[in-house]
């Protein structure tokens, strides 16, 4: 890493930070693009305006404890500070190796031991609350209004569970849905949304809305009720009673809450609160923010994480042929899958639901087809990897015993599965999970549960996380549920919290009108050149191939490009994108590029500028759709070629098409 460059200003009278006599603080960002005012008054407030234009409106910010104290109203100031940060810090297991953390930020110090923090980067502007109290309390609320001087177009994920206008039921939820584009005022004002999600400011300008540092706290989620131009903060109450339930009994169901949102014991930050802003579309799906926000990782030892691909049984229902016993949940099936692995270079299999007897939330007990220590072995004398799912009581309610037993056994992580809540206990849990998983060298897959938020730098062992309408619904959405779509949104909003289990790598490839829902022997929809990009555009650290083994090894072409592609990279660059309409990403994982696309349903010819490339010669293999592909989704073309740094590729994609380009 190197070196830290912090400049600390011990005046606030400096050329980003300026304060007036009416309690007014402006914070810029360092290239002056964005400038934040906060206002200390009977409320606590702040705007932001992009290029000296408007893009929120004066919005309060409070906090209300349980004494009836309100950090936020009528506050009296005890004193401010501001500094300036310039540094890279270390990225293991993400998009680059290092990233530039660089900076302007105000602290805000209130009597009554609290603080706010505003910090402002040239892609957004964040603020979190602090509590400095050593004392016990509890929150009851915390006041999050975003407050647009217009009716701007919003692209958001509402929850999909619950009833419209019962909060309740709607926090239960396993943060999964398609995005719904419409105006602010049009929006759904008894439904939930959760994050990120993002707004259209006009001009080029996205205003994209998440959350980091999500320790041991609810998460935010967003209401249109309280007004046309307005976006409203809700919390899950802390639970009262819970019973266990759900999902094979795997779920801690709440049944009553506290009046409370947060216990808090000792001092301590809360969640930031971000607004990423940028003037061009790329510049979103490129942003660092949530990262950057996240608390720095807790591990010293980080040199026996292992990121890399898994080839998985569930999507595809365990489903081989050509072979002499029939499959399932059983040794022989998984050891056809680790023979596959194996041969391959795929580092891990999973065993997903069905190797722990089923309604018993008791990881201890096997069912009788399948021999745990047996299949460990064989998978370590072929170097690759178990991994094991997991339901979530099941593993919260003997965490330290399972996770030691099976790491014993050599079991190398688990996928946890089925939290579908996000109130505190469940933040908390996710922490928990990560750092117990780490006493015992275990990586971590979080599913059923919420975007990242800034766990994967804090505990790099987390390497993925869902959060996420993956690839797993074609198993049975119809086909009004359009994934392509989604596809192109992603890039600029779910991926900009963090990685994400999207488990593509589908060799059923259906073009537009051909797909349709299948549980045993699923496709995805557009081109299979899309689901090779996919490994290049999303993020996961921790990917999945989705696909039979049978079907991989009837794709030769296809297989090894999935099987060689890196997971984690030293660098990234988004080429070109317009959000939900397309996107080319460029990665490097040492000397070695890859450049992925995919677009919407329009057909698209697409540049491709070499200039990132150094000043030689490289050879280049693209898979790009073929002639055919509009018609049948399988259809490709693989071609390969010299390039230089000034070379512009043309190339064509289908309808739900895609290409991926491999340079070294």
């Amino acid at each position: 890493m190197k070196k830290l460059k912090i400049l600390l200003f011990l005046c606030v009278v400096a050329c980003t930070l300026t304060v007036q006599a009416q309690k007014q603080f402006t914070l810029n960002s360092p290239d002056g693009k964005l400038q934040t005012t906060i206002t200390v008054g009977d409320k606590l407030t702040y705007d932001i305006h992009c290029d000296g234009r408007q893009i929120l409106a004066s919005s309060p910010i409070s906090m209300t404890l349980e004494n009836g104290e309100v950090w936020g109203e009528k506050a009296k100031l005890a004193g401010t500070s501001g500094k300036k940060v310039d540094q890279m810090i270390p990225s293991p297991f993400y998009r680059a190796n290092e990233l530039r953390d660089y900076y302007n930020e105000l602290t805000l110090r209130f009597k009554k031991d609290w603080n706010v923090e505003f910090r402002a980067y040239n892609d957004g502007i964040a603020y979190r609350f602090v509590s400095r109290s050593k004392k016990p309390f509890n929150v009851v609320d915390e006041t999050v209004d975003y407050r647009f001087p217009s009716d701007m177009v919003a692209s958001v994920p509402y929850v999909k569970a619950g009833k419209d206008g019962d909060y309740e039921s709607q926090y239960f939820n396993s943060f999964e849905n398609t995005y719904t584009t419409d105006r602010l005022s049009k929006l759904n004002k008894k439904r939930l949304m959760f994050l990120p999600l993002v707004v259209d400011a006009g001009e080029g300008v996205k205003i994209c809305i998440t959350e980091s540092g999500l320790e041991n706290y609810p998460g935010l989620y967003l209401s249109a009720a309280e007004g046309e131009k307005r976006l409203t903060g809700q919390f899950a109450p802390y639970p009262k009673k819970t019973v266990q339930g759900g999902h094979n009994q795997l779920q801690m169901l709440v049944k009553e809450r506290e009046a409370y949102i947060a216990k808090v014991d000792n001092p301590r930050s809360f969640p930031w609160r971000m607004s990423i802003v940028t003037t061009s579309d790329k510049d979103l799906a490129a942003s660092n923010l949530s990262y950057l926000l996240a608390a720095p990782s807790r591990l010293t030892d980080i040199s026996w994480i292992k990121p890399g691909k898994v080839a998985w049984d569930w999507w595809n229902n365990w489903n081989l042929d050509g072979v002499d016993f029939i499959t399932g949940v059983n040794n022989p099936t998984y050891k056809a899958y680790i023979d596959f692995a194996s041969a391959n270079g795929i580092e891990y299999v999973i065993l997903d639901e069905g190797w722990a007897v089923n309604l018993q939330a008791d990881l201890m007990q096997v069912v009788k087809d399948i021999n745990l220590k047996e299949l460990v072995d064989y998978a370590a004398s072929k170097n690759v990897g178990i991994i094991l799912w997991a339901g979530y009581y099941a593993f919260d309610r003997d965490m330290e015993n399972v996770c030691r037993y099976f790491a014993d056994m050599g079991v190398k992580g688990f996928k946890v599965d089925f939290m579908d809540r996000d109130d505190q206990y469940m933040t908390a849990f996710n922490y928990r999970a990560a750092e117990m998983c780490a006493k015992y060298k275990l990586i971590l897959d979080l599913h059923g549960t919420h975007k990242p938020a800034g766990l994967n730098r804090t505990y790099p062992n987390v390497l993925n996380f869902e959060g996420v309408n993956g690839l797993e619904q074609m198993k049975w959405s119809p086909a009004s549920v359009d994934q392509v779509k989604y596809d192109v949104l992603l890039p600029f909003t779910r991926q900009v919290s963090g990685p994400m289990d999207y488990t593509q790598g589908a060799m059923r490839n259906a073009s537009k009108g051909n797909y349709y829902p299948c549980n045993s022997e699923p496709m995805s929809q557009g081109t299979r050149c899309r689901q090779l990009a996919l490994y290049v555009v999303f993020e996961s650290p921790f990917n999945m191939l989705c696909d039979a083994p049978s079907n991989y090894m009837r794709e030769p072409e296809s297989t090894e490009f999935i099987a060689n592609i890196p997971t984690v990279w030293d660098e990234s660059i988004v080429l070109d994108g317009k959000m939900g309409e397309y996107i080319v990403t460029a990665r490097r994982a040492g000397n070695v590029w890859y450049v992925g696309g995919i677009t919407d349903w329009t057909a698209r010819d697409i540049e491709v500028d070499c200039s990132f490339l150094g000043d030689k010669t490289y050879d280049a293999t693209l898979f790009k759709d073929g002639v055919n592909a509009h018609r049948v989704g399988r259809d490709y073309k693989c071609e390969s070629f010299r390039i230089k740094n000034d070379s512009k590729l043309k190339i064509h994609l289908a309808p739900g098409g895609g290409f991926a380009l491999k340079i070294k």
